[in-house]
């Protein structure tokens, strides 16, 4: 698969395909062989030259930025959302802390010295709770004994600053492919496993078809597993959406896929959390929803 490049709404030849690349689309459709797109998903779309079938390349990577120098911050979240990944920022570790236990990311870029709780502490912390999140510590700190300490804490890699953005895009890619593996990756809950690399969904071994919507919502579900969405979440993450709050379609979706994932199998998957919103988890007894 030749690499990808960053672009507004043209197109690219590489190689013997074609490429749509960094398209806003989270509802999309073909109309006279035309590309129609809407909203606000930002990610890979690919297409060969003759088919009319246009799929999902890569979901923007998602990163927690945990720094409490503003300027720095700012920096790097800049030049990350210009690479169309989704960024998320905290200034000091309790923070921090709060929201990887609410939120799950690709990759965390952890400064050492941090208010309320330092870095170290905080990658102690993910460790010991049995978060495996990479992670790439960032300090002005260059001697071997600090390095050596950071790795010991459970750091996946080392940047110094002061340091060229090119580097830490080239290292937070090298950790997310580290961590999911270069062609994709199994997730699983239960008897149920989605392969990313194919999009090949089975459950008890028997495949489930999905369409793109109900395949997306799934892998996040999967990537959240047992943790409690609520609707503005999943809107936020599977349609960009944030200020509809009389939307259901998060509603008609998730019976969708309970149609397909739970209601012909013996225990479900997918459980309501009455008042909060929804959650994916294997439960070894019979469960509500």
């Amino acid at each position: 698969m030749p690499a990808l490049e960053r672009g507004g709404a043209g197109t690219r030849e590489l190689g013997h395909k074609k490429y749509l690349t960094l398209i806003p689309a989270s509802a999309y459709y073909m109309e006279n062989d035309s590309f129609i797109c809407s909203a606000n998903f930002t990610g890979w779309i690919e297409s060969s030259l003759y088919g009319k079938m246009f799929t999902i390349y890569k979901e923007p990577m998602r990163i927690l930025i945990i720094e409490d120098e503003p300027k720095v911050a700012a920096f790097i979240k800049k030049g990350l959302r210009e690479e169309g990944w989704s960024v998320d920022v905290a200034a000091d570790g309790v923070k921090a802390l709060a929201m990887i236990g609410a939120k799950s990311y690709d990759v965390i870029a952890l400064d050492i010295m941090l208010p309320g709780r330092d870095g170290l502490s905080v990658l102690r912390m993910m460790r010991r709770h049995g978060d495996d999140t990479p992670v790439l510590l960032l300090t002005a700190r260059d001697a071997v004994p600090d390095r050596v300490a950071g790795l010991n804490a459970g750091a996946d890699d080392y940047l110094v600053k002061p340091f060229a953005f090119e580097e830490l895009l080239a290292r937070l890619q090298a950790l997310v492919r580290r961590s999911r593996g270069a062609y994709g990756e199994m997730l699983r809950a239960g008897d149920l496993k989605m392969d990313t690399a194919r999009h090949i969904v089975q459950r008890a071994g028997r495949p489930v078809a999905l369409t793109t919507v109900e395949y997306r919502l799934l892998e996040y579900l999967l990537r959240n597993k047992g943790r409690v969405l609520s609707r503005v979440d999943i809107e936020e993450a599977i349609w960009g959406l944030n200020d509809d709050a009389d939307s259901n379609v998060v509603d008609v979706y998730i019976n969708h896929l309970r149609k397909k994932i739970d209601r012909p199998f013996h225990r479900p998957l997918i459980h309501t959390v009455r008042g909060f919103g929804y959650k994916l988890e294997h439960q070894d007894h019979e469960a509500d929803h």
